[in-house]
Parts: C-alpha cells; structure tokens; sequence
C-alpha cells in the first residue's frame, strides 16, 4: 500500500504499522532543515489512531509560537524537503503539503502549522488522544466515515463536513 490521494478523492485502507515510521522519518526530515525543535511536531489525523481506517495520507501537526511571524528559514526548510505551502486560507493555521509527482496531483503528507499550546493545537492533540483511547469513540468516527465513502468516492469538503456528525 501507498500514500496519496488526487485532487478530491476519498478513500480509506487499513491502517498500516509503518505509517508511524513515515511520520517519524519526516519529523526528522523537519527538524533537520528548520528550526523547528521535536516537541513541537505530532502525529495527527486517522493514520495517528491505532487501528482506524484512514486516507493514505500523514497528517503532521507542527506548532510556531507566532503564525504571523513564520521565518523565510523555516518555509524554505520545509520546501527543501517537498512541502509546499498550500493557498489554503485558515485564520489560525498554514497547511503544507508533500506531492508524489511533479504535476502536483497526488498528495502524500500534510503540515498543519499552529500556534503551540493554542485551541487549534490543543484540540487536534486531544481529538488523537480521545480516540487512540476510546474504542468505542474509535469505532463510532470509523463508522461515519465509512458512511460517507459508501455513497462517494469524491468530495473533500463534503467528507470533512460528514465527520463532524460525530459531535
């Protein structure tokens, strides 16, 4: 099994041991080229919970005290190593990604740069931790997202909008 999803495509493969090892050689990767420090970087997102169907995608969340101050040393780091900043606008985060080709076609990993020890920062590591120790909570999330990829394989925005039914 691979990592990568095209433009708009929503699938979910079983969750892969070596997904964690992936996660742990780009955290070196990112603190090798910026300065970024290892406390710093976590592991988010479904391929993060143990078990979970997820999309063959790595979440990284990765924390800056101040977003509006991100260095130029730090965004060329990232690119030296395949990230790129995406034109996706959030007030409180900066989304990187990773592609598997040159047309920029199929995204491999995400950045999800936050302001540290913040509600964006907090939540997702809480959300990880939730469901890394809840089965039940686990299997309920899994369930609605199953729903969704059912009925479609398409729909970024819809998919993420479907999830929220868990609250």
């Amino acid at each position: 099994m691979t990592l990568g999803l095209r433009k708009n495509e929503v699938r979910l493969v079983d969750h892969a041991l070596w997904w964690h090892d992936e996660f742990n050689k780009i955290k070196k990767a990112i603190i090798d080229s910026t300065n970024i420090e290892e406390r710093f970087i976590e592991h988010i997102g479904s391929t993060a919970i143990n078990g979970m169907l997820a999309k063959p995608i790595i979440d990284i969340l990765v924390a800056v005290d101040d977003l509006k101050n991100v260095d130029d040393h730090t965004v060329n780091g990232l690119k030296e190593i395949g990230f790129l900043r995406l034109k996706v606008h959030r007030q409180e985060e900066i989304v990187f990604a990773k592609f598997r080709d040159d047309l920029l076609e199929e995204k491999t990993h995400f950045i999800h740069m936050v302001e540290y020890q913040k509600e964006v920062w907090n939540n997702l590591l809480f959300f990880r931790d939730y469901l890394n120790n809840n089965e039940y909570a686990r299997k309920k999330y899994e369930t609605i997202k199953l729903e969704y990829v059912r009925k479609s394989s398409t729909g970024m925005k819809e998919y993420t909008n479907h999830k929220e039914n868990l609250y």
